[in-house]
């Protein structure tokens, strides 16, 4: 049998009646002094006045149930339980039934469970006076036959009916004085022993004397309190001892002297009860031990019922005077782990004890400032996830419980809030008022989902972390998959409602992260991940989300990696979550190249990777491509010859075991363009780069930007389009970073000059950011800086501009770089016919000087600038570069014999231009290609031809 429900025995209008299981003594004193035993006797009487009442005789009993809406019919007969709940329905809150007396439990109705009032007018009136905060729905309803008595009514009548003489105070306190000082051996000195401090406590409120000797004698009671409970712990279940303690305490409770709160043996003590009752083995356990231990006239059912009775009654007695909350805040931290125990008896009984707690607190509610209870968050979780908990009871309990924690809070706010935002109270009652209108209050059975939509709009940034950690916590409970699915919905529900009002948001992710490993329901995991997509969406935590997720290791594990994979992110924000991860990788960039590469880019280009595998922000991931191409191959020219030690890891992020040699920044990077490619339908440039090796240039140190070279043609002629918004996008780009990004950056950028669209640059993007280069310390630079030159001479509009650049381009003939020579002379070629005659007579001089250059290349085609020089020169100037071509006939002669076949025929043709100038015919042995030393006779009339000639 699961613990005594409201709904089955006493539900009962304005009060409760909670039986204890202890049968009252007797006549029966303990022998000490004389004195003793008439003082023990008054105790026992004043006790037994207080709980007690006439018999009646038993009568059936009709009662509204919260839980199922139905009416319960319960009969009289049975044994002693059935019959306390046929005394209920017709007598007051104090009875006496078969020697069994009974306490009362002061709290609302159990018909309260309606709708709760959101009218302002009645918060309007609350402002008038703050203690006031009743809110009108929340009026206990009359029920006829049943009297509405408040706990305070009740002791002030006791109070003022039980006074107590000066000598029975006396010796009260005498004899409890001796108990201190004494061992309490047999169970008739313990019982004497608490029902002495209980008699006792009724004369606090009059007389200073009684007072004064308790609150001095706290440490000794609680001392003796916990050596009882200690010592009757292995048979507490059969003992009115141990019963007996739980009305001892409730008594002191009332009259406000708290031995479970404040100083740690005082908690130890309240820790040591909650685990005695709770703890306690299910009910069918117990009943199985009557038939072994018999517990005399009453049932193991109904000793069972009355110490958990006495229990709560004990809690109850804690919130009734509580107008700080620091009590709920106490009995909280101890019910705790028990709400979440794994265990469904132990589980159970926690939530009615909190249930019980709560319904009492809401109906005895008289706040004031300040409130030392800031866990509201933590505990709207705890009960939403247990109005889903698998077991029915469990479920129902929580339910009611929640309805009395959702008065509470509308108290709690409206003595909190600001005066200032009073417009805002107002706008979250409205909408709390229209979620009750969509949502009957008893709803929250089974839909925990609800109450985070209600409860939502009064939780502060605060209680509202507290909420969704505590409902992350719910997803550690493996045992029951349906906690799970309710923890779920609840983050999910909170996370959409509350929109940007989180703080900590980073641990929040941090517990996320820890719990995807423990999610087996693919149902929960997406949406915890759904709930991080929320996070992520929003652009005030977008930042926050990114930097702790790249902060675990890579490659990520197959959770995290599924969470960048399965992001469910609105259409709108697919683009800006992009962004701002794309952006921590550039970033990256701009540190000096000597240093360590930051972490942040290896996890950034792996995140990238995985996000390109879900292939979730596709359209995000067209838009940026250009973007996105270019930071990745920036980013495989930083990484090219790293390992995982060249990176600066945070430290304690990996063990030595789980660093592998095999991952580098590179793969990383390789391996996200690569799938770039692929999303992005660029498959005939990916198969481009497959054939022709590119790949592995890209990861080579000398032939990176051949690769990048290879990539820009293989776009340019199979997806201009996407080549030409690349070219745009570097623009701004080129001077920015380090040199590997300055570097990669230009390479991409003077390829895509081949473009018919580079005309429309202006010149101070183009050509005047080339002329720049040309003056750069790096050779790399020069060789792209002429290189795109080159490409600009195809467009007209163009070739003026690089005409100015020519004297500058001259210069570089002398380089000792073959890239830089060869581009300068391609470039001159293309400009030869519009040279004057004294920068064509300083070009072929330093081009002479080229002509026995060991570089076949340089020599071939200095030789062919030479001749092109030639064939410019107009007829007026030709005068003035005649001894320079007379002076090239024999270099040129003995050049056409070369062994390289292009340097020879090359030569022969120069030769050629040379004796057109001169208006000579050469013999035909010139252009003969054999071996002159096999021909001497030929030899010798091209020598007396040059003789003659000469």
């Amino acid at each position: 049998m699961p613990p005594p429900h409201r709904g089955r025995g006493s539900r009962l209008a304005g009060s409760r009646v909670a039986s204890t299981s202890l049968p009252r003594a007797t006549a029966h004193s303990p022998r000490r002094a004389g004195r003793g035993a008439p003082l023990w006797s008054h105790a026992q009487r004043l006790t037994r006045r207080r709980h007690s009442s006439e018999q009646v005789p038993p009568g059936p009993e009709t009662q509204a149930d919260f839980r199922s809406g139905k009416w319960l019919q319960e009969s009289a007969g049975g044994d002693a339980r059935d019959s306390r709940r046929s005394a209920r329905a017709g007598m007051g809150s104090r009875h006496r039934i078969c020697s069994w007396e009974e306490l009362v439990i002061p709290c609302a109705s159990d018909n309260d469970s309606g709708s709760v009032d959101l009218q302002l007018s009645n918060l309007e009136d609350v402002k008038k006076d703050p203690t006031n905060l009743e809110l009108t729905d929340l009026e206990i309803s009359d029920i006829a036959g049943l009297p509405q008595e408040s706990l305070t009514d009740s002791s002030r009548h006791l109070t003022q009916q039980d006074t107590l003489s000066e000598a029975i105070v006396k010796g009260l306190i005498q004899s409890i004085q001796e108990f201190f000082n004494g061992n309490l051996q047999s169970e008739l000195e313990k019982l004497t022993f608490l029902r002495s401090l209980s008699s006792l406590s009724q004369a606090l409120p009059y007389d200073e004397t009684v007072g004064s000797f308790i609150h001095s004698h706290i440490a000794d009671i609680v001392h003796v309190l916990n050596m009882l409970v200690e010592e009757e712990l292995p048979h507490s279940f059969f003992s009115p001892v141990h019963q007996e303690v739980f009305v001892t305490i409730a008594d002191l409770s009332y009259q406000d002297v708290h031995l479970l709160l404040g100083s740690e043996d005082r908690v130890d003590l309240f820790s040591l009860l909650t685990k005695s009752v709770i703890t306690l083995p299910p009910v069918k356990t117990l009943t199985q031990l009557e038939k072994i231990l018999p517990s005399g006239s009453c049932s193991t059912e109904s000793l069972y019922r009355h110490m958990f009775q006495a229990f709560c009654e004990m809690l109850q007695s804690l919130v009734v005077k509580d107008p700080h909350l620091e009590n709920l805040d106490t009995i909280l931290k101890q019910m705790d782990p028990w709400l979440q125990s794994t265990k469904d008896h132990e589980r159970e009984r926690a939530t009615v004890s909190m249930a019980q707690v709560l319904k009492c607190l809401s109906r005895h509610l008289s706040l004031k400032l300040p409130l030392r209870f800031q866990r509201l968050g933590h505990l709207v979780a705890l009960m939403a996830l247990l109005c889903g908990d698998p077991v029915k009871e469990v479920a129902e309990e929580a339910a009611e419980g929640t309805h009395y924690l959702l008065h509470i809070t509308l108290r709690l706010k409206y003595v909190t809030h600001d005066k200032k935002n009073h417009p805002s109270l107002r706008k979250a009652i409205k909408k709390c008022r229209e979620l009750l209108g969509l949502y009957n209050i008893k709803q929250f059975y089974r839909c925990p989902f609800k109450i985070a939509q209600v409860f939502e709009v009064f939780l502060n940034s605060n209680e509202l972390c507290q909420f969704v950690m505590t409902t992350l916590d719910g997803l550690k409970t493996l045992k029951h998959p349906y906690t799970q699915n309710s923890a779920g919905e609840l983050l999910i529900t909170l996370v959409k409602n509350a929109e940007s009002r989180f703080e900590k948001v980073p641990e929040i992710m941090g517990v996320i992260c820890a719990r995807l490993s423990i999610i087996s329901q693919p149902r929960v995991r997406q949406q915890i991940i759904n709930t991080v997509s929320l996070f992520i969406s929003r652009p005030k935590y977008t930042d926050i989300v990114i930097n702790h997720l790249l902060c675990h290791p890579v490659p990520y594990d197959r959770h995290l990696a599924e969470l960048w994979r399965t992001l469910d992110v609105a259409l709108p924000s697919t683009t800006w979550i992009l962004w701002r991860l794309l952006r921590k990788l550039q970033k990256c960039h701009n540190a000096p190249t000597h240093e360590k590469m930051a972490y942040m880019a290896v996890a950034a280009t792996d995140a990238l990777y995985e996000v390109f595998v879900g292939n979730r922000l596709r359209a995000a991931t067209f838009r940026l491509f250009p973007q996105l191409l270019m930071t990745l191959l920036i980013q495989i020219h930083h990484s090219i010859g790293l390992t995982m030690s060249d990176v600066a890891i945070p430290s304690g992020l990996y063990t030595e075991q789980e660093m592998s040699s095999e991952v580098t920044p590179l793969c990383f990077a390789i391996q996200a363009t690569k799938t770039l490619l692929l999303r992005t339908m660029c498959l005939q440039e990916f198969d481009i780069m497959e054939k022709h090796k590119g790949w592995a240039l890209l990861e080579g140190k000398d032939g990176h930007l051949q690769g990048v070279s290879l990539l820009a043609n293989a776009l340019l002629e199979r997806n201009h389009l996407l080549a030409n918004k690349i070219m745009y996008l570097l623009v701004p780009l080129l001077n920015r970073g380090n040199d590997k990004h300055k570097l990669t950056s230009a390479g991409f950028f003077v390829e895509l000059l081949q473009s018919p669209v580079a005309r429309r640059l202006p010149s101070i993007y183009s050509i005047v950011r080339l002329q720049d280069w040309l003056h750069h310390g790096n050779r790399v630079f020069k060789t792209l800086a002429l290189k795109g030159l080159h490409y600009l001479t195809r467009h007209q509009e163009m070739r003026e501009g690089i005409k100015s650049l020519l004297p500058h381009i001259l210069d570089l003939l002398c380089e000792t770089d073959e890239k830089i020579v060869l581009l300068a002379i391609q470039i001159l070629l293309q400009f030869v016919g519009t040279m004057d005659v004294t920068t064509l007579t300083a070009m072929m001089k330093t081009l002479f000087s080229l002509f026995g250059d060991v570089r076949p290349d340089v020599h071939r085609f200095s030789m062919t600038l030479f001749g092109a020089s030639i064939k410019s020169v107009k007829y007026t100037d030709k005068k003035g570069i005649e001894n320079q071509v007379l002076d090239s006939l024999v270099p040129l002669l003995l050049y056409s014999q070369d062994e390289n076949d292009a340097v020879a025929e090359e030569g022969r043709q120069v030769l050629t231009i040379c004796a057109q100038f001169l208006k000579w015919k050469l013999p035909q042995e010139v252009y003969c290609k054999d071996p002159w030393y096999f021909r001497c006779s030929q030899v010798g009339k091209v020598c007396k031809f040059f003789v003659r000639k000469q």
